[in-house]
């Protein structure tokens, strides 16, 4: 049962309410918009003013406002099920907040909470827990350490460590006598753990007691958890108990506009029914689960496309100031250029020995530069010998796994940098790796946006597919540099399933017709083929290049 997210979410939103006074310290016209949108359901609508919210604050030097604000970005993100633009998002979050703060340890608490959540799901429970625990050490109040207890003892109870699940519950009921619904929450929790615990246990006192509570306290969530609960135990004892209990969750559950809660539901009715009735209901959950899916997936694209866009907007702005500072540079230069004649012909003879001194200066500025001039022709020359002789290596089967290939290679990159020197770490993660040799390809006229590309999408990636990889990316940018005239270059990384797919797109001339086997891209081949991977080229779009890369994760 899924009901973690919808607890979170009505925890988080009554603590916002307790640090009402906090949040308008901040000032931010976008903040208070923002927040009616995320209380009303509308996440796109909040999640696009919570970056207006958050670049405000950066404006304004506000650390404290962007950090709120990325932390609800994180957890729209979240609930949204992008777990790793959730985790990312969070840990962005974290930059702005300082752990000796005592006003910032709220804020610390959420966000931790929000990152254990995402690492959860993505079933990484060791981290999960060390999560929950940051969580809990910056908490200032006794209601949200209790909702991140629960949610680390929901993580014991899922990896099957059932004692120290039941501690944690006691610990909780211990301090609820005051709170009805959440005496019951937790009494329910505490039963369904003795039951999977124990099979023999009968939880059903229990179970029944906490749905008293939640009929009396008119809690229609606390309701639909209890009939789930009791549904499970009933399935293979009291299989008509367990239908009806079914039922009257399905029922609840549509009544609270639940959808994940209406799908299990109708899982549980789909097993229990008569065969008409399992048909009808299994057309019913395939409409809804379609629903979900293309609802999850459009909320990610538009949180996707809102980020991205905000990026575009910052460089636009960039490249505007500094088109700015220059012309306020030729300005300041020609007046210094009559200031300094003016003083030349008050000052005479002082000043025509500067002058000569200056001129000295300038010709041995001359000289570097011709000699910087000279030191590009060489390395240039160099390095399109080097590519040209890589292609032909390329494209011998007998030569492609010579390791004086990868030599060559080497000896073409740093040719190609024989300017300047960049430090590598040894023990690098990939991720950054990966980043660091595609931005490398960035410049005035080009940007590299990668999306997508975290650490927990390499973590199962065999280190050939790496190498590979980072070659045939390598190998696509070499191409658009050289020929594309792209000034837009979006990489987006993801893993669906068992696979990792990387979509390359760039809005240059693009490739007329089909791909030629003299081209360059098509020397990715072979690479894609020793992953057991695919790669496609679009061409049939009216500007740019889109590839698709895909190959399996392990």
């Amino acid at each position: 049962m899924k009901l973690l997210f919808s607890f979170i979410l009505l925890l988080f939103l009554f603590s916002c309410s307790k640090k009402e006074s906090i949040e308008k310290k901040f000032q931010n016209p976008y903040y208070d918009i923002a927040k009616k949108y995320r209380d009303n359901g509308k996440a796109d609508s909040a999640f696009i003013v919570f970056n207006q919210a958050k670049e405000f604050g950066l404006e304004n030097s506000d650390s404290l406002s962007v950090a709120s604000s990325l932390i609800n970005m994180a957890i729209l993100l979240t609930n949204a099920g992008d777990y790793f633009g959730g985790q990312e998002t969070s840990l962005q979050a974290n930059k702005y907040l300082n752990e000796n703060n005592p006003k910032h340890h709220y804020y610390l608490g959420s966000n931790y909470n929000n990152l254990g959540i995402a690492t959860y799901n993505l079933k990484d429970y060791k981290n999960s827990l060390k999560l929950y625990n940051l969580a809990i050490k910056f908490s200032d109040d006794s209601l949200d350490t209790r909702m991140y207890l629960n949610n680390q003892a929901k993580v014991f109870q899922e990896i099957k460590d059932y004692k120290s699940a039941l501690k944690i519950y006691d610990q909780i009921l211990a301090k609820t006598a005051k709170n009805e619904n959440e005496y019951a929450r937790v009494l329910t929790n505490i039963a369904k753990t003795k039951w999977l615990e124990n099979p023999a246990y009968n939880p059903i006192p229990d179970f029944l007691k906490s749905l008293q509570i939640r009929k009396r306290e008119n809690d229609l969530w606390g309701q639909n958890s209890s009939y789930a609960h009791l549904s499970d135990y009933y399935t293979s004892k009291r299989p008509d108990s367990a239908l009806n209990c079914a039922l009257i969750r399905y029922r609840i559950a549509q009544k609270l506009n639940s959808p994940t809660d209406k799908l299990e539901a109708l899982q549980k009715l789909i097993k229990l029914s008569s065969y008409i009735k399992t048909k009808q209901y299994f057309e019913i959950y395939q409409q809804l689960d379609d629903s979900i899916q293309n609802a999850r997936n459009a909320a990610k694209n538009q949180f996707a496309l809102v980020r991205y866009e905000t990026e575009k907007n910052k460089a636009d702005f960039l490249k505007a100031q500094a088109e700015n500072i220059e012309k306020q540079k030729d300005i300041l230069l020609r007046n210094i250029e009559i200031v300094t004649l003016v003083i030349c012909l008050i000052l005479g003879y002082y000043l025509y020995q500067r002058r000569q001194k200056s001129l000295q200066q300038e010709k041995e500025i001359e000289v570097k530069k011709t000699e910087l001039k000279y030191i590009k022709k060489v390395h240039d020359g160099v390095a399109n010998g080097l590519y040209r002789i890589m292609n032909k290596l390329d494209n011998q089967e007998a030569l492609k796994d010579n390791p004086i290939i990868n030599e060559i290679e080497e000896l073409y990159e740093q040719s190609r940098d024989i300017s300047y020197e960049r430090p590598r770490s040894k023990n690098q993660p990939f991720n950054e790796k990966i980043a660091e040799v595609l931005k490398s390809f960035a410049s005035e006229s080009t940007r590299v946006i990668l999306v997508g590309n975290s650490t927990p999408l390499w973590e199962k990636v065999s280190e050939q597919a790496k190498d590979e990889v980072e070659h045939i990316l390598q190998e696509l940018m070499v191409n658009m540099d050289k020929h594309s005239q792209a000034s837009d270059v979006v990489i987006k990384f993801e893993q669906v399933q068992q696979k990792i797919n990387i979509y390359y797109t760039d809005n240059g001339i693009g490739i007329s017709g089909k791909v030629q086997a003299n081209n360059g891209l098509t020397n990715t081949g072979t690479r894609i083929a020793a992953i057991d991977g695919t790669i496609t080229f679009d061409t049939n779009v009216e500007k740019g290049l889109k590839i698709r890369i895909s190959f399996p994760v392990s």
